[in-house]
């Protein structure tokens, strides 16, 4: 019995559209002779809908769309479709209204209905708030072929977390229940796992870990099946999986691609096989994962949000660099345009990289001097800061400065605009609001400093060892061997420039040191003693952790970010802004 993976890439809400998408892919999915095809997590809504959930006019839509999604089907094919169905019990029994389901579809009719039962509550997910845990763990029977009697496979239903609860993997169990566990005792066949995980770097190994260690704790085969695409800050990876009962991969989709493929049920052996198929190999580094999902981010949100140019202030520097690259990966060049804006504290060769950077990328260019803008500034603001120093607002009027140029761009010529500020810098408020924040998307704003300089050096290699394979090549101008991002770029030290001589150590430890802070902070959630115990300076530990709690009320105001890391500042990161902490 063939059995036909769709790592599909729904857009929340377009419950029409993620229909035809589904039914494609079991129309080709019938023309592969397969009898059985699994589509991700709530693959007829998307994931994840939030707030959408409590209009009952779509969980209504989706069922209506989901009888006739039913009729619409191959007869010969049996499709398992993740969708939302109303909990009939809910107000007799004080429940939630909803369940996160998976339906099975199959000669014209919704056959059966299975109910998610582990519901995650942490990081960014909240599906307690929205939805009843299902019961009890069930499967499905399908008929292998009719021509042989009592050929059939009983197949296991797991939702996303439902696999994610074993105390031996684990160490704990941070459910009650365990229903890889309650199928293995009800002598399934194999277990089908529609998922919705979110990518975070290094995810996919663990997931394999946690799956490996299943089937060779249950003999069981899995088939993990992944959504894939951008949906707000959460970009989703794909990586459809396939383990046999001996615990090894037969299959493996493409990360960050959608993709239909077909694996095989041996009812004789009880197992999964994919003798036609070489399964795909993991990204070769951290890099390659985070440049992927970045450039798949950036081009989904502007897909999914009606846009399709971007518009970003280049100021010479890394972070802007990698954003137009990132931008122009996702997008291609005539869809990205880029503004020069330099001061009297620009330096000369940061417009100079900036240009070049622009050639080497083939996109738009334009240089607005901000000069005589200051000078007005000045003027209207001189009276009321007679006998003050030159500081903190006037250096930050320079960056809303072009903060406002750059939002009339936006506004004029219907573009997306960009910020370009990391995760260094969105954590201790090395940031201004109502200027260089200013944006609809803030690319790497879960890409600390650091990171932001391997990620750019790693590009350059690719562009170098002339490697186009890599996700968005098609789209740059990669020179013949030479580096996309300029050399001196890489080998400045970085600095805002809005004041003479200024480099962002003068208010910043070096960035290694930092960013080792701030990953122990935010990500390990150490405490002060803990950090200065791993050999960071007491005095530099107390002054970022003021400042990363200072910035909170910054970060509130930020655009949305794409998440890549264990811990971004986005959904997930629900930090009070008035707080006064007695010890840490």
């Amino acid at each position: 019995m063939k059995i036909a993976i769709a790592q599909l890439n729904p857009i929340i809400g377009d419950i029409y559209g993620n229909a035809k998408l589904i039914l494609e892919a079991a129309q080709k999915a019938q023309s592969l002779d397969a009898k059985l095809i699994i589509t991700p997590e709530l693959s007829l809504i998307g994931y994840p809908p939030r707030d959408l959930l409590i209009y009952p006019s779509l969980i209504e839509a989706a069922a209506v769309e989901l009888e006739s999604l039913a009729k619409d089907l191959p007869s010969e094919i049996a499709v398992l479709v993740g969708t939302v169905t109303f909990n009939s019990q809910a107000a007799e029994n004080g429940e939630k209204s909803l369940f996160n389901s998976a339906a099975l579809l199959i000669n014209g009719k919704v056959k059966q209905i299975f109910h998610k039962r582990l519901l995650p509550t942490y990081d960014v997910f909240d599906e307690d708030r929205y939805f009843e845990p299902g019961k009890t763990s069930d499967f499905f029977t399908l008929e292998i072929s009719p021509e042989i009697s009592e050929s059939s496979a009983k197949v296991g239903v797991t939702i996303c977390e439902d696999l994610w609860n074993d105390a031996e993997f684990w160490g704990k169990r941070n459910y009650t229940c365990d229903p890889m566990k309650e199928l293995a005792e009800q002598q399934v066949d194999f277990v089908i796992n529609m998922s919705a995980s979110p990518y975070r770097v290094g995810k996919q190994k663990l997931r394999e870990a946690m799956l490996e260690h299943s089937t060779n704790r249950y003999q069981i085969p899995i088939i993990y099946t992944n959504q894939v695409g951008g949906n707000d800050d959460l970009i989703f990876d794909g990586c459809s999986v396939v383990f046999n009962s001996a615990g090894k991969v037969i299959y493996r989709a493409k990360a960050f691609e959608t993709s239909l493929a077909v694996v095989e049920f041996n009812s004789a052996k009880k197992d999964l096989t994919s003798e036609n198929f070489e399964s795909t190999n993991l990204l070769e580094s951290k890099d390659e994962e985070i440049w992927s999902a970045l450039v798949l981010g950036v081009k989904d949100y502007l897909r999914k949000c009606g846009f399709s140019k971007v518009v970003l202030g280049l100021s010479g520097g890394i972070d802007s660099a990698l954003v137009a690259a990132i931008a122009t990966a996702a997008l291609g060049k005539e869809n990205v345009f880029t503004i020069l804006m330099p001061s009297p504290y620009s330096s000369e060769h940061s417009v100079k990289d900036a240009l070049e950077l622009a050639e080497n990328l083939g996109i738009a260019k334009q240089v607005i001097s901000i000069g005589d803008l200051m000078k007005g500034y000045d003027n209207s603001l001189g009276g009321l800061f007679t006998g003050t120093n030159f500081g903190i607002a006037e250096e930050n009027i320079q960056s809303r400065i072009r903060g406002n140029l750059l939002m009339a761009i936006s506004n004029k010529f219907g573009h997306l605009l960009l910020s370009t500020g990391n995760k260094s810098e969105m954590a201790v408020g090395y940031c201004t609001l109502y200027g260089d924040m200013n944006g609809g998307l803030a690319v790497i704003s879960d890409v600390p400093k650091t990171r932001v300089y391997s990620l750019c050096k790693w590009l350059n290699q690719q562009a170098v060892n002339g490697n186009q394979n890599f996700y968005g090549a098609e789209n740059l101008l990669i020179p013949e061997k030479q580096n996309i991002i300029p050399e001196n770029i890489l080998t400045k030290a970085p600095s805002a420039e809005l004041k003479e001589d200024q480099k962002d150590q003068d208010s910043l430890p070096d960035y290694e040191i930092l960013d080792d802070i701030l990953f122990r902070l935010v990500e390990n959630c150490e405490s002060l003693a803990e950090i200065i115990a791993a050999g960071h300076d007491s005095e530099v530990v107390n002054k970022v952790v003021k400042l990363v709690m200072r910035a909170e009320f910054k970060r509130r105001q930020a655009p949305p970010g794409l998440k890549i890391s264990e811990r971004a500042f986005g959904t997930g990161w629900r930090m009070p802004i008035a707080k006064k902490l007695a010890s840490f």
